[in-house]
Protein backbone atom coordinates (compact mmCIF):
# COMPACT_ATOMS: atom_id res chain seq x y z
CA UNK A 1 0.00 0.00 0.00
CA UNK A 2 0.94 3.65 -0.26
CA UNK A 3 1.09 5.02 3.27
CA UNK A 4 1.41 8.60 4.43
CA UNK A 5 3.28 9.14 7.71
CA UNK A 6 3.21 12.52 9.44
CA UNK A 7 5.53 13.28 12.33
CA UNK A 8 8.24 11.29 10.58
CA UNK A 9 11.07 12.96 12.49
CA UNK A 10 9.37 12.31 15.83
CA UNK A 11 10.04 9.56 18.35
CA UNK A 12 7.33 7.16 17.09
CA UNK A 13 7.35 8.12 13.41
CA UNK A 14 11.06 7.51 12.97
CA UNK A 15 10.58 3.96 14.30
CA UNK A 16 7.37 3.22 12.43
CA UNK A 17 8.67 3.97 8.92
CA UNK A 18 11.24 1.09 8.84
CA UNK A 19 8.53 -1.36 9.98
CA UNK A 20 6.24 -0.32 7.14
CA UNK A 21 9.08 -0.64 4.64
CA UNK A 22 9.86 -4.16 5.91
CA UNK A 23 6.25 -5.09 5.15
CA UNK A 24 6.65 -3.90 1.57
CA UNK A 25 4.62 -0.69 1.72
CA UNK A 26 5.53 2.50 -0.10
CA UNK A 27 5.86 5.30 2.43
CA UNK A 28 5.41 9.03 1.92
CA UNK A 29 7.12 10.89 4.77
CA UNK A 30 5.72 14.35 5.44
CA UNK A 31 8.19 16.61 7.21
CA UNK A 32 8.58 20.32 7.80
CA UNK A 33 12.29 20.06 6.99
CA UNK A 34 13.38 17.78 4.13
CA UNK A 35 17.04 18.13 5.04
CA UNK A 36 16.64 15.78 8.02
CA UNK A 37 14.53 12.99 6.51
CA UNK A 38 16.21 12.95 3.10
CA UNK A 39 19.53 12.17 4.76
CA UNK A 40 18.02 9.24 6.68
CA UNK A 41 16.21 7.70 3.72
CA UNK A 42 18.30 8.72 0.69
CA UNK A 43 19.07 5.09 -0.26
CA UNK A 44 15.55 3.71 0.29
CA UNK A 45 13.57 3.40 -2.99
CA UNK A 46 10.24 2.75 -1.22
CA UNK A 47 10.34 6.11 0.59
CA UNK A 48 9.35 9.51 -0.76
CA UNK A 49 10.02 12.60 1.36
CA UNK A 50 7.80 15.67 0.92
CA UNK A 51 8.03 18.96 2.77
CA UNK A 52 4.78 20.36 4.16
CA UNK A 53 3.48 22.10 7.28
CA UNK A 54 -0.08 21.36 8.33
CA UNK A 55 -0.30 24.81 9.90
CA UNK A 56 0.24 26.28 6.43
CA UNK A 57 -2.41 25.05 4.01
CA UNK A 58 -0.61 26.35 0.93
CA UNK A 59 2.28 23.89 1.52
CA UNK A 60 0.12 20.75 1.42
CA UNK A 61 -0.03 20.46 -2.38
CA UNK A 62 3.26 18.53 -2.25
CA UNK A 63 1.42 15.56 -0.71
CA UNK A 64 0.28 13.00 -3.34
CA UNK A 65 -3.41 12.17 -3.71
CA UNK A 66 -3.05 8.40 -4.26
CA UNK A 67 -2.68 7.57 -0.55
CA UNK A 68 -4.27 4.41 0.89
CA UNK A 69 -3.51 4.81 4.62
CA UNK A 70 -2.43 7.86 6.64
CA UNK A 71 -0.85 8.06 10.09
CA UNK A 72 -1.43 11.17 12.18
CA UNK A 73 1.51 11.36 14.62
CA UNK A 74 1.67 15.12 15.03
CA UNK A 75 1.84 16.35 18.61
CA UNK A 76 4.15 18.50 20.68
CA UNK A 77 4.76 17.92 24.38
CA UNK A 78 7.16 20.87 24.51
CA UNK A 79 4.97 23.60 23.07
CA UNK A 80 4.04 25.97 25.87
CA UNK A 81 2.30 28.50 23.65
CA UNK A 82 -0.82 30.05 25.16
CA UNK A 83 -2.76 29.10 22.03
CA UNK A 84 -1.34 25.58 21.94
CA UNK A 85 -4.76 23.90 21.88
CA UNK A 86 -6.06 25.98 18.99
CA UNK A 87 -2.86 25.30 17.00
CA UNK A 88 -3.32 21.57 17.55
CA UNK A 89 -6.92 21.85 16.35
CA UNK A 90 -5.97 23.93 13.31
CA UNK A 91 -3.32 21.39 12.37
CA UNK A 92 -5.85 18.54 12.59
CA UNK A 93 -8.46 20.45 10.56
CA UNK A 94 -5.98 21.17 7.75
CA UNK A 95 -4.85 17.51 7.75
CA UNK A 96 -8.44 16.26 7.63
CA UNK A 97 -9.52 18.65 4.86
CA UNK A 98 -6.60 17.65 2.66
CA UNK A 99 -6.80 13.91 3.33
CA UNK A 100 -10.51 13.95 2.47
CA UNK A 101 -9.48 14.98 -1.06
CA UNK A 102 -7.21 11.93 -1.44
CA UNK A 103 -7.96 8.21 -1.85
CA UNK A 104 -7.23 7.53 1.83
CA UNK A 105 -9.51 4.87 3.30
CA UNK A 106 -8.13 4.84 6.87
CA UNK A 107 -6.42 7.33 9.18
CA UNK A 108 -4.58 5.92 12.21
CA UNK A 109 -4.03 8.36 15.06
CA UNK A 110 -1.88 7.86 18.16
CA UNK A 111 -3.45 9.72 21.07
CA UNK A 112 -3.29 9.56 24.87
CA UNK A 113 -5.53 7.83 27.40
CA UNK A 114 -8.13 10.41 28.39
CA UNK A 115 -10.46 8.67 30.86
CA UNK A 116 -9.76 10.87 33.89
CA UNK A 117 -12.32 13.73 34.17
CA UNK A 118 -9.50 16.17 35.04
CA UNK A 119 -7.25 16.25 31.99
CA UNK A 120 -4.08 18.24 31.48
CA UNK A 121 -3.87 20.71 28.61
CA UNK A 122 -1.98 18.25 26.44
CA UNK A 123 -4.30 15.31 27.08
CA UNK A 124 -7.38 17.46 26.48
CA UNK A 125 -5.82 18.69 23.22
CA UNK A 126 -5.28 15.09 22.11
CA UNK A 127 -8.93 14.37 22.82
CA UNK A 128 -9.93 17.43 20.79
CA UNK A 129 -7.74 16.30 17.89
CA UNK A 130 -9.41 12.88 17.91
CA UNK A 131 -12.83 14.53 17.68
CA UNK A 132 -11.59 16.83 14.91
CA UNK A 133 -10.16 14.02 12.78
CA UNK A 134 -13.46 12.09 12.63
CA UNK A 135 -14.76 12.04 9.05
CA UNK A 136 -17.36 10.44 6.79
CA UNK A 137 -14.83 10.30 3.93
CA UNK A 138 -12.37 7.92 5.63
CA UNK A 139 -12.35 5.60 8.66
CA UNK A 140 -10.54 6.83 11.79
CA UNK A 141 -8.73 4.40 14.08
CA UNK A 142 -7.48 5.98 17.31
CA UNK A 143 -5.08 4.26 19.67
CA UNK A 144 -4.91 5.94 23.08
CA UNK A 145 -1.66 5.12 24.86
CA UNK A 146 -0.34 5.98 28.31
CA UNK A 147 3.33 6.28 29.31
CA UNK A 148 5.49 4.91 26.49
CA UNK A 149 8.65 3.13 27.66
CA UNK A 150 11.60 2.57 25.34
CA UNK A 151 15.16 3.61 24.68
CA UNK A 152 15.16 7.32 23.93
CA UNK A 153 11.60 8.03 25.12
CA UNK A 154 11.20 11.07 27.37
CA UNK A 155 9.65 9.03 30.19
CA UNK A 156 12.43 6.41 30.05
CA UNK A 157 15.24 8.99 30.01
CA UNK A 158 13.74 11.03 32.85
CA UNK A 159 13.24 7.96 35.04
CA UNK A 160 16.76 6.84 34.18
CA UNK A 161 18.21 10.20 35.26
CA UNK A 162 16.31 10.18 38.55
CA UNK A 163 17.14 6.59 39.46
CA UNK A 164 20.80 6.65 38.53
CA UNK A 165 21.58 10.05 40.08
CA UNK A 166 19.56 10.04 43.31
CA UNK A 167 20.01 7.25 45.90
CA UNK A 168 17.40 8.99 48.07
CA UNK A 169 14.58 11.03 46.52
CA UNK A 170 12.35 13.54 48.26
CA UNK A 171 9.67 13.66 45.61
CA UNK A 172 6.30 15.32 44.87
CA UNK A 173 3.05 13.59 45.78
CA UNK A 174 2.19 13.01 42.12
CA UNK A 175 4.58 10.03 42.29
CA UNK A 176 1.61 8.19 43.83
CA UNK A 177 -0.47 8.68 40.63
CA UNK A 178 -1.32 5.42 38.88
CA UNK A 179 -0.56 4.68 35.24
CA UNK A 180 -0.26 1.74 32.81
CA UNK A 181 3.07 1.97 30.97
CA UNK A 182 3.38 0.44 27.51
CA UNK A 183 6.56 -0.64 25.70
CA UNK A 184 7.34 1.30 22.53
CA UNK A 185 7.72 -2.08 20.80
CA UNK A 186 4.05 -2.79 21.48
CA UNK A 187 2.93 0.70 20.41
CA UNK A 188 4.56 0.08 17.02
CA UNK A 189 2.88 -3.33 16.74
CA UNK A 190 -0.54 -1.81 17.37
CA UNK A 191 0.06 0.93 14.80
CA UNK A 192 1.43 -1.35 12.07
CA UNK A 193 -1.08 -4.19 12.55
CA UNK A 194 -4.13 -1.91 12.41
CA UNK A 195 -3.84 -1.30 8.67
CA UNK A 196 -7.14 -2.11 6.91
CA UNK A 197 -8.58 -3.84 9.98
CA UNK A 198 -12.22 -3.02 9.34
CA UNK A 199 -13.25 -4.04 12.85
CA UNK A 200 -11.16 -1.07 14.06
CA UNK A 201 -12.72 1.48 11.68
CA UNK A 202 -14.17 4.54 13.44
CA UNK A 203 -13.11 3.28 16.86
CA UNK A 204 -11.01 4.67 19.69
CA UNK A 205 -9.17 2.03 21.71
CA UNK A 206 -7.03 2.33 24.84
CA UNK A 207 -3.74 0.44 24.60
CA UNK A 208 -1.68 -0.29 27.71
CA UNK A 209 0.68 -2.73 29.34
CA UNK A 210 -0.27 -5.44 31.85
CA UNK A 211 0.97 -3.50 34.92
CA UNK A 212 -0.91 -0.85 36.90
CA UNK A 213 1.88 1.09 38.63
CA UNK A 214 2.40 4.38 40.40
CA UNK A 215 5.27 6.54 39.19
CA UNK A 216 7.00 5.67 42.45
CA UNK A 217 6.71 1.95 41.68
CA UNK A 218 8.04 2.60 38.18
CA UNK A 219 11.12 4.28 39.63
CA UNK A 220 11.70 1.46 42.11
CA UNK A 221 11.24 -1.29 39.51
CA UNK A 222 13.61 0.56 37.19
CA UNK A 223 16.14 0.56 40.04
CA UNK A 224 15.66 -3.21 40.48
CA UNK A 225 16.43 -3.81 36.80
CA UNK A 226 19.58 -1.72 37.18
CA UNK A 227 20.59 -3.46 40.40
CA UNK A 228 20.36 -0.25 42.43
CA UNK A 229 18.88 0.35 45.89
CA UNK A 230 16.76 3.48 46.03
CA UNK A 231 14.57 5.15 48.67
CA UNK A 232 11.75 7.51 47.79
CA UNK A 233 9.92 9.82 50.20
CA UNK A 234 6.88 11.64 48.82
CA UNK A 235 5.90 14.99 50.32
CA UNK A 236 2.59 16.85 49.86
CA UNK A 237 4.04 20.37 49.99
CA UNK A 238 5.97 20.53 46.71
CA UNK A 239 4.23 22.94 44.34
CA UNK A 240 3.98 22.28 40.57
CA UNK A 241 6.63 24.94 39.98
CA UNK A 242 9.03 23.34 42.47
CA UNK A 243 8.28 19.93 40.96
CA UNK A 244 9.16 21.29 37.51
CA UNK A 245 12.45 22.70 38.78
CA UNK A 246 13.17 19.37 40.50
CA UNK A 247 12.81 17.51 37.17
CA UNK A 248 14.64 20.22 35.23
CA UNK A 249 17.77 20.31 37.38
CA UNK A 250 18.06 16.57 38.01
CA UNK A 251 17.17 15.24 34.55
CA UNK A 252 18.06 16.11 30.96
CA UNK A 253 14.59 17.49 30.19
CA UNK A 254 13.92 21.11 29.28
CA UNK A 255 12.00 23.31 31.71
CA UNK A 256 9.08 23.56 29.26
CA UNK A 257 8.77 19.80 29.01
CA UNK A 258 9.23 19.40 32.77
CA UNK A 259 6.32 21.80 33.37
CA UNK A 260 4.13 19.92 30.90
CA UNK A 261 4.98 16.55 32.43
CA UNK A 262 4.27 17.72 35.98
CA UNK A 263 0.82 18.93 34.91
CA UNK A 264 0.13 15.59 33.20
CA UNK A 265 1.47 13.40 36.01
CA UNK A 266 -1.27 14.41 38.39
CA UNK A 267 -3.77 12.67 36.09
CA UNK A 268 -4.40 8.93 36.39
CA UNK A 269 -3.76 7.19 33.07
CA UNK A 270 -5.73 3.94 33.34
CA UNK A 271 -7.07 2.36 30.17
CA UNK A 272 -10.46 0.82 29.49
CA UNK A 273 -10.24 -2.93 28.75
CA UNK A 274 -11.11 -4.14 25.25
CA UNK A 275 -10.45 -7.11 22.96
CA UNK A 276 -7.79 -5.23 20.95
CA UNK A 277 -4.97 -7.57 22.05
CA UNK A 278 -6.77 -10.62 20.68
CA UNK A 279 -7.91 -8.83 17.51
CA UNK A 280 -4.32 -7.91 16.59
CA UNK A 281 -2.69 -10.90 18.32
CA UNK A 282 -0.49 -8.75 20.55
CA UNK A 283 0.58 -9.58 24.09
CA UNK A 284 2.07 -6.42 25.63
CA UNK A 285 5.19 -7.00 27.71
CA UNK A 286 5.58 -5.92 31.35
CA UNK A 287 7.17 -2.66 32.45
CA UNK A 288 10.31 -4.44 33.69
CA UNK A 289 10.64 -6.29 30.38
CA UNK A 290 10.29 -2.97 28.53
CA UNK A 291 13.09 -1.44 30.63
CA UNK A 292 15.35 -4.46 30.07
CA UNK A 293 14.69 -4.33 26.31
CA UNK A 294 15.50 -0.62 26.26
CA UNK A 295 18.89 -1.23 27.87
CA UNK A 296 19.65 -3.98 25.36
CA UNK A 297 19.13 -1.41 22.59
CA UNK A 298 21.33 1.09 24.40
CA UNK A 299 24.13 -1.46 24.85
CA UNK A 300 23.92 -2.39 21.16
CA UNK A 301 24.04 1.32 20.22
CA UNK A 302 20.83 0.80 18.23
CA UNK A 303 18.57 3.60 19.51
CA UNK A 304 16.51 4.55 16.45
CA UNK A 305 15.02 7.75 17.84
CA UNK A 306 15.13 9.98 20.90
CA UNK A 307 12.86 12.70 22.26
CA UNK A 308 15.99 14.89 22.58
CA UNK A 309 16.30 15.04 18.79
CA UNK A 310 13.05 16.98 18.49
CA UNK A 311 13.89 20.45 17.15
CA UNK A 312 11.46 22.03 19.61
CA UNK A 313 13.11 20.40 22.62
CA UNK A 314 15.34 23.45 23.00
CA UNK A 315 13.32 26.23 21.42
CA UNK A 316 16.47 27.89 19.96
CA UNK A 317 15.94 27.01 16.32
CA UNK A 318 13.20 29.18 14.87
CA UNK A 319 13.19 27.72 11.36
CA UNK A 320 14.13 24.64 9.31
CA UNK A 321 17.71 23.40 9.45
CA UNK A 322 18.58 24.66 5.99
CA UNK A 323 18.09 28.23 7.24
CA UNK A 324 21.19 27.74 9.42
CA UNK A 325 23.39 25.81 6.99
CA UNK A 326 25.00 28.92 5.49
CA UNK A 327 27.21 30.25 8.26
CA UNK A 328 27.18 34.08 8.25
CA UNK A 329 30.40 35.98 7.64
CA UNK A 330 29.55 39.65 8.15
CA UNK A 331 29.14 41.15 11.60
CA UNK A 332 30.58 37.98 13.15
CA UNK A 333 33.51 36.95 15.32
CA UNK A 334 35.42 33.81 14.31
CA UNK A 335 37.98 31.49 15.85
CA UNK A 336 39.65 29.64 12.98
CA UNK A 337 42.26 26.93 13.33
CA UNK A 338 43.71 24.37 10.95
CA UNK A 339 45.98 21.37 11.27
CA UNK A 340 47.44 18.82 8.88
CA UNK A 341 45.69 15.44 9.02
CA UNK A 342 47.90 12.35 9.01
CA UNK A 343 45.13 9.74 9.33
CA UNK A 344 41.95 11.02 7.71
CA UNK A 345 39.75 8.06 8.70
CA UNK A 346 40.80 8.29 12.34
CA UNK A 347 40.18 12.04 12.47
CA UNK A 348 36.75 11.73 10.84
CA UNK A 349 35.76 9.03 13.32
CA UNK A 350 36.90 11.23 16.21
CA UNK A 351 34.83 14.14 14.90
CA UNK A 352 31.77 11.90 14.51
CA UNK A 353 32.16 10.64 18.11
CA UNK A 354 32.47 14.10 19.66
CA UNK A 355 30.31 15.05 22.65
CA UNK A 356 28.19 12.79 24.83
CA UNK A 357 30.22 10.17 26.72
CA UNK A 358 33.32 10.89 24.58
CA UNK A 359 33.38 14.54 25.55
CA UNK A 360 35.09 17.35 23.64
CA UNK A 361 38.62 15.97 23.83
CA UNK A 362 40.13 18.91 25.71
CA UNK A 363 39.26 21.18 28.62
CA UNK A 364 36.51 18.86 29.84
CA UNK A 365 36.09 20.78 33.11
CA UNK A 366 35.48 24.01 31.19
CA UNK A 367 32.92 22.37 28.90
CA UNK A 368 31.10 20.96 31.93
CA UNK A 369 31.22 24.32 33.70
CA UNK A 370 29.67 25.98 30.63
CA UNK A 371 26.96 23.32 30.72
CA UNK A 372 26.24 23.97 34.42
CA UNK A 373 25.99 27.72 33.77
CA UNK A 374 23.62 27.12 30.87
CA UNK A 375 21.36 24.93 33.00
CA UNK A 376 21.44 27.49 35.82
CA UNK A 377 20.16 30.22 33.50
CA UNK A 378 17.37 28.10 32.03
CA UNK A 379 19.23 26.47 29.14
CA UNK A 380 19.55 22.80 28.22
CA UNK A 381 23.06 22.21 29.56
CA UNK A 382 25.21 19.26 28.49
CA UNK A 383 22.93 16.50 29.74
CA UNK A 384 21.13 15.77 26.48
CA UNK A 385 24.20 13.89 25.29
CA UNK A 386 23.72 12.20 21.93
CA UNK A 387 21.49 9.42 20.61
CA UNK A 388 24.22 7.33 18.95
CA UNK A 389 27.85 7.15 20.03
CA UNK A 390 29.16 6.81 16.47
CA UNK A 391 26.56 8.20 14.02
CA UNK A 392 25.39 11.76 13.44
CA UNK A 393 22.56 13.03 11.24
CA UNK A 394 21.14 16.46 10.52
CA UNK A 395 18.77 17.40 13.32
CA UNK A 396 20.40 15.28 16.04
CA UNK A 397 20.93 16.79 19.48
CA UNK A 398 24.58 16.85 20.55
CA UNK A 399 24.97 18.11 24.12
CA UNK A 400 24.04 21.79 23.85
CA UNK A 401 24.50 21.82 20.06
CA UNK A 402 22.23 20.81 17.18
CA UNK A 403 23.62 19.01 14.12
CA UNK A 404 22.85 21.10 11.04
CA UNK A 405 24.89 19.15 8.49
CA UNK A 406 26.77 15.85 8.77
CA UNK A 407 28.29 14.11 5.76
CA UNK A 408 31.29 11.81 6.06
CA UNK A 409 31.76 11.69 2.28
CA UNK A 410 32.05 15.48 2.18
CA UNK A 411 34.07 15.30 5.42
CA UNK A 412 32.06 18.08 7.03
CA UNK A 413 30.17 18.49 10.30
CA UNK A 414 28.30 21.70 11.16
CA UNK A 415 26.81 22.37 14.60
CA UNK A 416 24.54 25.17 15.82
CA UNK A 417 24.59 26.26 19.47
CA UNK A 418 21.43 25.79 21.52
CA UNK A 419 22.82 27.00 24.84
CA UNK A 420 21.74 30.38 26.24
CA UNK A 421 23.72 33.03 24.35
CA UNK A 422 23.49 36.77 23.58
CA UNK A 423 23.72 35.86 19.90
CA UNK A 424 24.13 32.84 17.64
CA UNK A 425 27.03 30.40 17.33
CA UNK A 426 28.19 27.74 14.86
CA UNK A 427 31.01 25.20 15.10
CA UNK A 428 32.29 23.64 11.87
CA UNK A 429 34.74 20.83 11.20
CA UNK A 430 35.82 20.31 7.59
CA UNK A 431 38.67 18.41 5.95
CA UNK A 432 40.03 19.78 2.66
CA UNK A 433 43.19 18.46 1.03
CA UNK A 434 44.31 16.70 4.23
CA UNK A 435 43.82 19.88 6.28
CA UNK A 436 41.33 19.93 9.15
CA UNK A 437 39.66 23.33 9.29
CA UNK A 438 37.92 24.09 12.58
CA UNK A 439 35.85 27.28 12.70
CA UNK A 440 33.84 28.71 15.58
CA UNK A 441 31.57 31.55 14.41
CA UNK A 442 29.64 33.89 16.72
CA UNK A 443 27.09 36.47 15.56
CA UNK A 444 26.59 38.79 18.56
CA UNK A 445 23.32 40.44 19.49
CA UNK A 446 23.93 43.94 20.80
CA UNK A 447 26.57 45.06 23.26
CA UNK A 448 25.99 42.03 25.51
CA UNK A 449 26.98 39.72 22.66
CA UNK A 450 30.23 41.57 22.03
CA UNK A 451 31.13 41.61 25.72
CA UNK A 452 30.37 37.90 25.92
CA UNK A 453 32.72 37.08 23.02
CA UNK A 454 35.66 38.99 24.47
CA UNK A 455 35.07 37.51 27.95
CA UNK A 456 35.28 33.92 26.69
CA UNK A 457 38.02 34.52 24.09
CA UNK A 458 40.90 33.36 26.37
CA UNK A 459 39.04 30.13 27.13
CA UNK A 460 38.29 29.58 23.42
CA UNK A 461 41.99 29.85 22.55
CA UNK A 462 42.78 27.22 25.18
CA UNK A 463 39.89 24.84 24.41
CA UNK A 464 39.82 25.04 20.63
CA UNK A 465 43.61 24.67 20.28
CA UNK A 466 43.57 21.58 22.46
CA UNK A 467 40.54 20.12 20.69
CA UNK A 468 41.91 20.35 17.16
CA UNK A 469 45.26 18.96 18.29
CA UNK A 470 43.51 15.91 19.77
CA UNK A 471 41.42 15.44 16.62
CA UNK A 472 44.48 15.15 14.36
CA UNK A 473 46.66 13.22 16.84
CA UNK A 474 47.88 9.82 15.66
Amino acid sequence: MKILVTGTTGYIGKRLVPLLIEEGHKVVCVVRDKLRAEEWYKNEPLITVVEADFLQKDTLSTIPKDIDIAYYLIHSMSNSSSNFKSLEEECAINFKNYIEETNTQQVIYLSGITNDPKLSMHLSSRKLVEETLASNKYALTTFRAGIIVGSGSSSFEIIRDLVEKLPIMVAPKWLDTKTQPLAVRDVLLFLSKAIVKKELYNKGIDIFGPDVLTYKQMLLQFAEVRGLKRSIITVPVMTPKLSSYWLYFVTSTSYKLATTLVKSMGVEIIGKPSDINSILNIKPITYKEAVQLAFEKIEQNSILSSWKDSIISSGRLKANLHKYINVPKYGCFTDYKERKVTNKTKTINKIWAIGGPTGWYYGTILWKFRGYLDKLFGGIGLRRGRTSSTDLSAGDALDFWRVIFADKEQQKLLLYAEMKLPGEAWLEFKIEENILKQTATFRPRGLAGRLYWYSVLPFHMFIFNGMINKLVAK
